[in-house]
């Protein structure tokens, strides 16, 4: 039985880590080394780390900093943020993520998915789409989401898909930060659009939220931040909620399920 994913997101700026709403007034929120040790002791399945500054500056990427973090890092690391070329996804593998992934470039040069895949393995590459409404619908958006794009999310994501995308990181834009609850409908369509592992990110506030994203939305795993930042609540507990909930998911190395 596939196990639901429970994954915090560390969003990286300037060398230290931070949180927002709707991508936009960011504000520290610690550094990521200590995140991430405290992170081990708290049974996550993955955690996500991106670099938010890399691509809207040009900055090449931190190998330095995902090393560091790579070497304290028990759960499998998906790093992003600044990834531009297929030695740019080597790099970072080498400096010790276990995926990568690729937002900006994938749709400026869909190629490169299929590259990474081909040479690496579709497990190593993920496709992150944004999403914010415009006139026209839900639209994807690219550098941080300051850039709309011609794509809809559902299309994207089978484009995706199709060149060899080995998981979707899809995050609400409008939801993101809020702390209200993942956009159901927004996950829903793009999980019923492809067959890869959706990973639901952007306004998780407390377990119930996992749950719907999960249940309601078809999501394989639950990325969020802000609810482990400003709030008690921890990766454990919520685990431990979900499988009340008959959701299955790994405790203390054992599968668990109510």
């Amino acid at each position: 039985m596939l196990k639901t994913r429970i994954m915090p997101t560390l969003l990286l700026k300037d060398h230290g880590l931070v949180k927002g709403v709707g991508f936009d007034s960011w504000r520290r929120v610690g550094t990521a080394l200590p995140a991430v040790k405290v992170y081990n002791m708290r049974e996550v399945d993955e955690i996500v780390l991106m670099d938010i500054s890399a691509t809207p500056t040009g900055d090449a990427l931190d190998l330095d900093t995902v090393r560091d973090i790579a070497v304290d890092c028990f759960a499998p690391l998906t790093v992003g943020g600044g990834v531009r070329s297929i030695g740019d996804v080597e790099g970072l593998l080498r400096a010790g993520a276990d995926k990568v992934s690729v937002n900006t470039a994938a749709v400026s040069s869909p190629s490169l998915i299929s590259e990474s895949a081909d040479r690496y393995g579709s497990q190593c590459v993920v496709v992150s789409i944004d999403v914010k409404s415009e006139h026209d619908g839900p639209t994807v958006h690219t550098h941080c989401s300051r850039e709309a794009t011609s794509w809809n999310p559902v299309d994207w994501a089978q484009e995706a898909e199709s060149l060899g995308a080995g998981e979707i990181l899809l995050t609400s834009i409008e939801n993101d930060g809020t702390m209200a609850g993942y956009d159901l409908d927004l996950i829903r369509s793009v999980t019923d659009a492809v067959r890869i592992p959706v990973v639901a990110s952007g306004g998780c506030g407390n377990f119930e939220h996992m749950y719907e994203a999960i249940e309601i939305g078809g999501a394989s795993a639950v990325a969020a931040s802000s609810i482990y930042q400003f709030t008690e609540q921890t990766p454990v507990e919520a685990k431990a909620y979900l499988a009340e909930r008959g959701i299955p998911v790994r405790m203390n190395g054992i599968l668990a399920r109510a």
